[in-house]
């Protein structure tokens, strides 16, 4: 089977299982935003540097970059295939992922950060992800013919992007405000509850497409593994570049090399209809983004930061 069929083939999704996915990622944003307080948002204002560094790279340096990585890759000796070049920049569109907050503070980075950071990028992707995916995609031939052949309507996808996460996470945040006991007994089992949901509809549309998931992933496990690492450090050389210190810059190279792959997925089969290599793309980032994840923050986590040695050296000197 040729490499380029992958441009042509679609997964197997029908409309049922679509609309079963699109509320359950609005679940698990629900879930999410219970966790949330507005509190996370006046940080911001107290403290802004760090989040508005992660915020730029996330929402603009990150999809810059992006498509100048699939126009490098796009000749010798790559040729890139344009329907995995779309499925990275509509990856690098996506607002940050929901495990994030759990390997920053794994990584001993500022969770504080991360934490705002997940709530304003969630909140700003109703705008932002359209946009990015529209303006990137159209600047590159081979996305651009993707985006014309499937007459892709930013409108549509702003009101997709909007109930799948802006409407949840208001919801979540009233809650959250209004009712933080109600909110504090939800959080946890419903966070579980949908997430593990979730996983389980992944694995299972997984196991439906497993024969075109071999046929495939080798053409997209290398062009994640650069394009993941090329998040991660975008993030850390931009919150280095600001001087933040190191405390925060995990905390922002962490939130943008986590993206929302089920935001793809959804955003892919509701509006691609499965296009394959989109598809895969998306798929192998949300298991590899945990694997890098992870391991950077187990690398990290072992370190003791700067602020901590000053520390002990005051307590025991």
């Amino acid at each position: 089977m040729g490499a380029e069929a992958i441009d042509s083939i679609s997964l197997n999704f029908n409309p049922a299982s679509l609309r079963l996915l699109e509320a359950i990622l609005a679940l698990v944003m629900f879930g999410v935003a219970l966790d949330l307080r507005l509190s996370a948002f006046k940080r911001v204002l107290q403290a802004p540097l760090a989040p508005l560094i992660g915020l730029v790279a996330q929402f603009v340096v990150l999809p810059a970059a992006t498509f100048g990585l699939t126009m490098l890759l796009r000749g010798e000796p790559f040729h890139l295939h344009p329907s995995i070049a779309l499925g990275m920049i509509l990856v690098a569109a996506c607002p940050g992922g929901n495990i994030s907050n759990f390997i920053t503070h794994l990584a001993k980075g500022n969770t504080a950060v991360s934490v705002s950071m997940t709530a304003i990028s969630t909140a700003l992707a109703v705008i932002f992800t359209p946009l990015n995916i529209s303006f990137w995609g159209h600047l590159n031939p081979d996305t651009n013919a993707i985006l014309t052949r499937v007459a892709l309507d930013p409108v549509d996808l702003f009101i997709t992007v909007f109930l799948i996460l802006g409407l949840p996470l208001a919801l979540g945040l009233l809650i959250s405000h209004k009712a933080p006991g109600a909110a504090y007994r939800l959080k946890k089992p419903f966070r579980y509850f949908s997430i593990g949901f979730f996983l389980f509809f992944v694995l299972a549309a997984l196991a439906a497409n497993f024969e075109n998931f071999l046929n495939y992933v080798g053409l997209v496990a290398f062009v994640v593994l650069l394009h993941n690492g090329t998040a991660l450090g975008l993030g850390y050389a931009l919150a280095f570049a600001a001087r933040l210190p190191e405390f925060d810059r995990r905390a922002v190279a962490i939130e943008v090399g986590i993206q929302n792959s089920g935001l793809g997925l959804t955003l892919i089969f509701s509006f691609f209809g499965g296009l394959g290599g989109m598809a895969l793309i998306a798929a192998w980032w949300g298991i590899w983004h945990i694997i890098s994840g992870l391991s950077l923050a187990l690398f990290w986590g072992r370190r003791a930061l700067p602020e901590q040695l000053e520390e002990a050296v005051e307590h025991f000197g």
